[in-house]
């Protein structure tokens, strides 16, 4: 028996319970795993509330983790009993143990804190299809990153850095500010005190950017098509502040023949070569100093209900990580 999170509704922070969870014994293809720790991502908040549709009568979420094989089932041949592994998939994460698809699963590399990595799976792997797949990033590109504090814009700010962007940010306080400017970023500007369109204006003279990276959506949208160089790419992977309704392709042509994308991570894991590749990239960086993970707040796995109030309150910055 293992414990976790679940909800049996759809609903605020309140609707999730802290239960017993059965865990059964791995069957073919699959792997138990003793977890160590869990990431807190918005998409935890889209699945909780309803937003995302449920796939069964209750919900456990939690999207990313990290833990130890504890046993494999049988055609498992390249995992075994004590091999440190991490993952990310759409939900099921806030729990002690866990029977995974062992395709799922990525080994980490000697040199990868289990801990930090549960809270950078979803996050470095969103940052690794964001400037390679969904906008391709080329050295000498100003891109606009939107909630650059946050755990993904913490990542993009340092990985834009390495790629040899000029990368631009927002943030809502001053000490969000600080920390963005601490991991890549040229510049971050102050939402909540300035005009984000008019100052990136201001510092591209009036030329505008090659992509802006966009996960508040609702609150942010017409001013990210502001943003925008003559053809270049809004991407909207997420909505923190709400889900885009108003939006019309003819805003693309009154921008200057931009482009738009809504990509979501898991189309972009779906083979597992695909995943491997994006995770060793990620690991790669970790490891030779480029991305560092060390804005991560660290809470007990049975604080999760807080830790969304505070997530979806925008009172945390980098990583929220849940320890097993």
């Amino acid at each position: 028996m293992s414990k976790g999170w679940i909800a049996r509704t759809p609903g605020g922070p309140e609707v999730m319970e802290w239960a017993d969870l059965p865990v059964a014994e791995p069957g073919p293809g699959e792997v138990l795993l003793e977890q160590t720790a869990v990431g807190v991502n918005f998409i935890d908040v889209y699945f909780r509330s309803g937003l995302y549709a449920w796939p069964e009568d209750t919900m456990i979420p939690g999207a990313e983790a990290s833990g130890m094989v504890l046993a494999v089932g049988a055609g498992v041949t390249d995992l075994t009993p004590g091999d440190k592994v991490a993952y990310v998939m759409p939900h099921g994460a806030y729990r002690t143990q866990r029977v995974v698809a062992a395709d799922r699963l990525v080994r980490l590399p000697d040199g990868i804190d289990p801990v930090l990595i549960a809270g950078a799976m979803l996050k470095g792997l969103t940052a690794q299809y964001l400037v390679t797949g969904s906008y391709k990033v080329q050295a000498g590109d100003t891109v606009l990153v939107h909630a650059a504090a946050g755990g993904v814009g913490l990542i993009l700010g340092q990985w834009l850095r390495a790629l040899g962007a000029r990368a631009i940010g927002t943030a809502g306080t001053p000490a969000k500010v600080a920390l963005a400017l601490a991991h890549g970023y040229d510049h971050v500007i102050n939402y909540r005190t300035e005009d984000f369109a008019a100052v990136v204006a201001e510092l591209t003279d009036g030329k505008g950017c090659a992509a802006v990276y966009d996960s508040v959506g609702a609150d942010t949208w017409r001013g990210s098509l502001k943003c925008l160089q003559r053809r270049g790419m809004f991407v909207n992977f997420g909505q923190s502040s709400g889900m885009i309704s108003d939006f019309a392709l003819s805003d693309l042509a009154a921008g200057g023949s931009l482009s738009a994308n809504r990509p979501v991570l898991f189309d972009y894991i779906v083979e597992r070569d695909e995943l491997l590749t994006r995770s060793n990239d990620l690991f790669a960086r970790i490891l030779d100093g480029t991305i560092r993970l060390d804005a991560a707040t660290r809470r007990p796995l049975s604080e999760a209900s807080a830790a969304h109030t505070a997530l979806e309150a925008r009172q945390t910055s980098g990583s929220t990580i849940l320890t097993v």
